[in-house]
């Protein structure tokens, strides 16, 4: 094991001197004058060596064109085996290649794209399907049975692929398209903690309109309410004038176009501060002639004390 891998590692004499051989083939897999100096070889085996050779071309920074060359055992004469143009250890490369699903941002779309949305889409569940809808003799259906009887609406026992577009009053297929889950999918948990999360980010209580606001959207007019779980903590803008019109606001954001803004009372001033500590005391280095003090540089007792 030792001694193939010695031989692996030393360049095989006849292969390593095979340079203008591996050029010529260099030279005829690329275009004229873009092959430059050798630069280098590598062992790659017994008997096969990759001769390296810079590339001129323009845009091809950094690579080189790899020539591998072999002979036969104890055979003299050296054949090519491939020319191939591979990048260099400083070539110049193309990023790394990103899918497009994680390369689309926000406001990426425009007129006439198309966003194919994955089967397995986390944000999204599988809506009402009229699958699980109960069967005729159940309760369910006999509460809504009653109720379709004194609406005078005529229950249908059809399955879902065979209701009418508008289904019928007092049905299941109603509610759901009441309360909008007869759709394929609809948010999940997920989505809609990531979406509420985006919302916040851009029009929370956070952001800089809103922390100087004069109240939050909760108590604005202009605010239109949402249904179903968001509408706890979100709501769409109505004010022309404000920056967030028709955008889904945190009810904790706010602006300056509050409905009440005019009428609000200014906050109250805080009082001045007891200590100012924003004012510069001047304090003397040495006291002031009027004191009546005398420095301890110019007492007379400490010079008499330094003559003696």
């Amino acid at each position: 094991m030792s001694a193939a891998t010695t031989r692996s590692r030393t360049p095989d004499r006849l292969c390593a001197e095979a340079i203008d051989l591996a050029r010529s083939a260099a030279e005829e897999a690329a275009a004229p004058g873009v092959v430059g100096e050798h630069t280098g070889m590598v062992s790659e085996g017994d008997r096969v060596v990759t001769h390296f050779f810079a590339c001129k071309e323009l845009g091809y920074r950094g690579w080189r064109w790899a020539v591998t060359v072999a002979r036969a055992s104890r055979a003299r004469i050296v054949t090519v085996d491939e020319a191939v143009l591979m990048p260099g250890p400083d070539a110049l490369l193309a990023p790394e290649w990103v899918p497009w699903s994680e390369r689309l941002r926000p406001g990426d779309m425009g007129p006439g794209d198309l966003l194919p949305t994955d089967a397995e889409d986390p944000r999204l569940e599988p809506g009402w399907s009229g699958e699980d809808e109960p069967p005729p003799n159940s309760a369910v259906s006999a509460e809504l049975a009653d109720l379709a009887e004194a609406e005078d609406a005529e229950v249908t026992a059809a399955p879902p692929a065979e209701l009418p577009l508008v289904p019928a009053r007092g049905t299941v297929a109603a509610i759901a398209e009441e309360l909008g889950l007869r759709r394929a999918r609809v948010l999940s948990r997920h989505g809609l903690r990531l979406a509420a999360e985006r919302w916040e980010e851009a029009y929370g209580p956070r952001t800089p309109m809103a922390q100087s606001a004069p109240a939050a959207c909760d108590s604005c007019g202009f605010l239109v309410p949402v249904g179903g779980s968001l509408g706890q903590a979100f709501g769409i803008c109505a004010n022309e004038f404000s920056p967030a019109d028709g955008r889904v606001v945190s009810l904790a954001y706010g602006c300056g176009g509050h409905s009440e803004a005019a009428v609000m009372p200014k906050p109250p001033q805080p009082a001045p501060p007891v200590i100012d500590e924003t004012r510069v005391d001047p304090f003397p280095l040495r006291p002031s002639p009027d004191s009546g003090s005398v420095p301890a540089a110019e007492d007379d007792t400490t010079t008499d004390l330094g003559h003696s």
